[in-house]
């Protein structure tokens, strides 16, 4: 049912909705199967996993260097073993303990499987191994890897996962789209990152020229911090607590086919009604 080699079609169609580490508030923590649950009752269309790796290398869907806020852990699960993982559990927003634990990457997989896509984060970082859980649960075409810009990036994604739909993160100017095209790889298309309206990225023009290459552009209007803008300020809070139409309805108006939200059901909602 999801299946990659049509991603172009669907993001052309209509703008896929994907929800940043699931769907997450009070007591569900982001990042947890509960959270991956919720975003798929909320119909969105691609799920966005963070990806860690234990000292004894097992992977699991957590988010590095988030181990103190959300686990109260002062080490990272890197330098844990498995059996230390999963002793741990997460707080909630109140900061207040909870029973959900880690869950490995092999759970996440199997509840999302012919569900969504899954967009796969930090995929860079462990990428042989996040490559061989995909590939032993044959969702090679249900998700989308990233990973930054650079010529030992595009390497490895040519080396060990050519198959798979590939979107490098692009700050303000793309300088890499016509030589992946050109590479073994299956070029999906950009994650455009940009602080100002008037970068490169942020452009109807080249939002315009990707399409007529075959491939599509994603936006963020999440906010993991906000002294770091990543869409030029066009984003969730200011669409949930001021105009909506100046920051998701922009994003949409420049033309982008994907839409990174914390607030799966709210955009959903707002997309909806612009089409009445």
């Amino acid at each position: 049912m999801f299946n990659t080699d049509t991603l172009f079609e669907e993001g052309r169609v209509r703008t896929l909705i994907a929800a940043h580490r699931g769907v997450s508030s009070a007591d569900i923590p982001c990042n947890t199967l509960a959270a991956y649950g919720i975003a798929l009752r909320q119909k969105a269309d691609i799920v966005e996993i963070d990806v860690a790796r234990s000292r004894d290398g097992r992977l699991y869907v957590f988010h590095p260097g988030m181990e103190r806020p959300h686990l109260h852990s002062a080490r990272m699960i890197s330098e844990m073993t498995a059996a230390e993982v999963e002793e741990l559990r997460f707080v909630n927003q109140d900061d207040c303990p909870t029973p959900f634990r880690v869950n490995t990457l092999d759970e996440a997989l199997r509840l999302m499987k012919d569900r969504c896509y899954i967009n796969v984060d930090k995929f860079w970082e462990h990428m042989e191994e996040i490559t061989d859980r995909i590939r032993f649960h044959g969702m090679e075409k249900q998700v989308i890897v990233k990973t930054p810009c650079g010529p030992d990036y595009f390497d490895a994604v040519e080396r060990i996962a050519p198959d798979f739909a590939y979107m490098p993160m692009i700050w303000r100017k793309d300088e890499v789209s016509d030589e992946l095209l050109k590479r073994r790889i299956r070029y999906a298309g950009a994650e455009a990152l940009f602080d100002s309206e008037d970068d490169p990225v942020a452009s109807a023009e080249y939002i315009r020229e990707m399409h007529a290459k075959g491939l599509l552009v994603w936006a963020n209007a999440i906010v993991y911090d906000y002294k770091a803008v990543i869409s030029a300020g066009h984003t969730d809070d200011g669409a949930l607590t001021g105009n909506p139409d100046e920051h998701w309805g922009w994003l949409l108006d420049r033309g982008f086919d994907i839409l990174q939200t914390d607030w799966c059901a709210m955009l959903q909602a707002y997309i909806a009604g612009r089409s009445r």
